[in-house]
């Protein structure tokens, strides 16, 4: 079969998550599609994986991805005629600790929010369902009935087969070697049997995604870790429909295979393959045995499992599985190259989430943006840090070894820190700050009061920092605090066409005078939140923009993929240009008046504008705009000077209080004021008309913009979700976001963050309320509510307005 001269898309690579991805590209939306295999279909990681099929995961949407794949594998077999090994097991997670029961009474909440009945099990009952295994030190177990295993090669082999009955032509042997570029385009695909000339490229190739995508200048940041397993033989008394099992705190995984197990884990110690590129010629191939590090979860199965000390070893699999420096897997549109999509570093769920993923990339790639909230898994998340082979190496093998860890919240990752610092960290750190890290930044989380270690103390209750962020969080509301918010994301956009480029690209009207800024929504074809940003105008042609530090890729590539072709509007990221600090609190204009001779009253510098101002002899870029609810500024400063202006800051406010403030404040002063968090409180998902942000959208405004047709069709209509507030009275109780919504005892959504506000002395929860039939304020006003928080219901208020209202200087709790 020689391969055609041309193609729509081009799919690289024959595993399961190419195999799926060609699938639904030609089931779907009947697609001219080519997939290249470089060996044959399964022979990279595909044939060797374990295949468990767990469904639930902390986002909704990647649970839902999940629960498509479980939906596929069900029909595929009628649909193709080629069996998948397709077994309906159910999964059984031991817990032999509180912390880890804790764990899974708050999964079970998250998986009941999602629409799956997790239940949770005595010792007992797990021992009934499987009688060889050891139960002396469990707490309980989870069980989710709908979980199961698979056999990948099957799967995938079917999945072939289903996207050639659709129309796809899949080749074997034909190795990518390069790729003709235009203008940031791929044009053609070369290969070792010829070149075909394509519109675009998936990169579906698995450990050597990587490699791939440096031929077109993108960078895929993944790392091969080795990771094994052992087939037993035949084990008396092992049923062939028993569940699969997962035992964290011992490490290891269990599955029922032809009357023996697969036995494998996840060690602390974990092995990488090669931070270099993969050989091209691995083809079905493994790594010798590793008995010696192996054996630490030989010892905790036979433990668990009696039973294995006396069965023979039928085989061990050593392979190299794609594993991220975050644990979650790679899709979407490659920042680099406008026509290159990519499927990698499955972390080992490639079996689980092959379906679906290949269901999302196939939208995706037909329609240029995502169908769903795809935050988590979304390659934009990453930054020029992650192109540092070391640095994700190891922080991929820590997150290898945390794979089965429990799962504290506001845990942070520990390898490859220092990375990027603000000229301010040796200042906080004498302060006693104690940093968190996002993107590479180092941030302060909360200050360490003196006698009080500072460091972070993991817990499922009220961690070390809960009182010092409570005293941060007053102070702030009471005088005034600093916050070194250096890490912000920053670009300028400029050119003749700058305004026109972002009345198309912006929800909210930014198109005014010089001096002001805007807050403003980016919204998707389907009137979804894809980013919220702050832009200020500093010239005619000249707007500065502002984003989280998290969103830096994301955000950047967004704004820079909507700027209509031929426009003169050019885009620069200046992050590194800049520091911020945020000067926040009533007493912040007493501040801010002793260090400038600038007008900074309230008549002349109102909220939503920008100036530019002199401190201590340097250009400062002042917006005044607030994420805490108070009269406060953030400072631009030229990153040079960033720590001249915070000593000069410092030593005007000495005698109104200030003091440096950490993130853990921010996130509670924000919660209070009923600020949206982008990636939780709104995202992709969700209109600003049902996150009650229509406020913030242009729809009067007789001017066209991205996602207007699809808000302009909801809207004054009903709609079926809105978004709320709710408090808890119960301080022992912990918020953290995924708790079940109780309306009248019937479920009706679940929240999207959780945390405590200390101004109001609640708990304070924020998320969708839905009702099929309309959610109107008096459906909100007139329910009785309660917030199921670790599987039990407890007694919540609901909340349409702020919580806190700086302005009139009162609660509203």
């Amino acid at each position: 079969m020689t391969l055609p001269s041309q193609a729509a898309i081009v799919v690289i690579g024959g595993g399961i998550i190419g195999c799926s991805t060609a699938y639904h590209l030609a089931r779907d939306h009947k697609a001219d599609v080519v997939l290249l295999e470089q060996g044959k279909l399964t022979s990279g990681s595909t044939w060797h994986a374990a295949g468990l099929v767990g469904q639930l995961r902390s986002s909704a949407s990647i649970t839902r991805v999940l629960k498509y794949s479980v939906d596929l594998y069900k029909g595929l077999e009628a649909e193709t005629g080629l069996a998948t090994g397709w077994k309906m097991t159910g999964c059984l997670r031991l817990a032999t600790n509180a912390d880890r029961w804790t764990e899974y009474k708050r999964l079970a909440t998250t998986a009941k929010s999602f629409g799956m009945d997790m239940q949770l099990l005595s010792p007992a009952q797990v021992k009934a369902m499987w009688p060889l295994l050891e139960i002396g030190d469990l707490v309980g177990a989870s069980w989710l009935p709908t979980d199961g295993q698979a056999s990948p090669s099957d799967i995938t082999q079917s999945l072939a087969k289903g996207a050639r009955m659709h129309g796809a032509k899949l080749f074997e042997d034909v190795r990518v070697t390069g790729f003709e570029m235009k203008d940031g385009r791929i044009t053609m695909v070369r290969t070792s049997k010829g070149d075909i000339a394509c519109d675009k490229v998936v990169n579906c190739a698995g450990q050597w995604a990587r490699q791939v995508g440096v031929m077109a200048g993108i960078n895929v940041p993944l790392q091969p870790v080795k990771h094994q397993y052992i087939i037993t033989e035949k084990i008396d008394g092992l049923a062939t429909d028993a569940p699969t099992i997962r035992d964290p705190d011992r490490r290891t995984y269990f599955k029922e295979e032809v009357g023996g197990l697969v036995m494998g884990g996840y060690e602390p110690n974990p092995q990488a393959w090669t931070t270099g590129d993969v050989p091209n010629d691995w083809e079905f191939r493994l790594f010798d045995d590793d008995y010696d590090h192996f054996e630490q979860h030989m010892r905790q199965a036979m433990a668990r499992v009696p039973a294995l000390e006396a069965v023979g070893v039928k085989q061990m699999i050593n392979g190299p599985e794609s594993f991220t420096p975050d644990g979650n897997f790679i899709l979407g549109a490659a920042p680099e190259c406008a026509n290159m999509f990519v499927g990698a570093g499955f972390n080992a769920f490639g079996i689980a989430s092959g379906g679906g993923a290949g269901w999302v990339l196939a939208q995706w790639v037909v329609d240029g943006e995502a169908p769903l909230d795809l935050w988590v898994v979304d390659i934009r998340r990453f930054s020029n840090l992650h192109r540092d082979r070391q640095w994700v190496c190891d922080r991929t093998l820590e997150a290898y070894g945390k794979h089965y860890t429990i799962g504290f919240p506001h845990e942070e990752y520990a390898s490859g820190r220092p990375r990027i610092v603000s000229p301010l960290y040796n200042r906080l750190k004498q302060q006693r700050a104690v940093f968190g890290s996002k993107l590479g930044w180092e941030r302060p989380n909360w200050f360490a009061p003196e006698g009080v270690e500072p460091q972070d103390v993991y817990s499922m209750g009220r961690q070390n920092w809960f009182a010092a962020v409570g005293d941060e969080h007053r102070h702030v509301r009471e005088k005034v605090g600093i916050f070194d918010q250096s890490s912000f994301a920053k670009y300028e956009l400029s050119g003749s066409d700058a305004p026109k480029a972002l009345d198309w690209i912006c929800a909210n009207d930014v198109s005014k005078p010089v001096g002001r800024l805007t807050y403003t929504q980016l919204l998707n074809t389907r009137g979804g939140i894809e980013a919220d940003l702050t832009v200020a105008r500093l010239a005619e042609e000249k707007f500065y923009i502002v984003t989280g530090t998290g969103f830096r890729t994301h955000d950047l590539s967004w704004i820079g993929d909507h700027i209509g072709d031929g426009l003169d509007a050019t885009l620069v990221d200046v992050t590194e240009d800049f520091g911020t600090l945020s000067l926040m609190g009533p007493r912040a204009r007493d501040v801010l008046s002793a260090v400038t001779e600038a007008d900074v009253s309230n008549t002349s510098f109102p909220f939503g504008h920008v100036r530019e101002i002199a401190i201590a002899g340097r250009t400062v870029r002042a917006l005044r705009v607030t994420y805490v609810g108070e009269l406060g500024w953030e400072l631009h400063v030229p990153i040079a000077a960033t720590g001249e202006v915070f000593d000069a800051l410092m030593a005007a406010g000495n005698k109104h209080g200030i003091r440096p403030v950490g993130y853990r404040a921010l996130e509670s002063l924000r919660l209070e004021k009923g600020y949206r968090a982008w990636g939780s409180d709104i995202t992709p998902n969700d209109t600003p008309q049902e996150a009650g942000l229509s406020w913030a959208v242009k729809l009067r405004k007789n001017t066209d913009f991205v996602g207007r047709r699809a808000l302009a069709k909801i809207n004054g209509g009903t709609l079926k979700k809105r978004f709320a507030g709710f408090t808890v009275d119960d301080s022992e109780i912990v918020l953290l976001g995924r708790e079940t919504i109780l309306r009248n005892g019937e479920p009706v959504g679940y929240l999207t963050s959780g945390g405590y506000g200390y101004t109001v002395g609640r708990n304070i929860g924020y998320g969708y309320v839905r009702n099929a039939d309309g959610v109107s304020d008096d459906f909100l006003a007139s329910g009785d509510y309660e917030l199921v928080v670790a599987m039990e219901p407890t007694p919540a208020k609901i909340h349409l307005e702020p919580m806190y209202d700086p302005a009139a200087a009162r609660v509203k709790a």
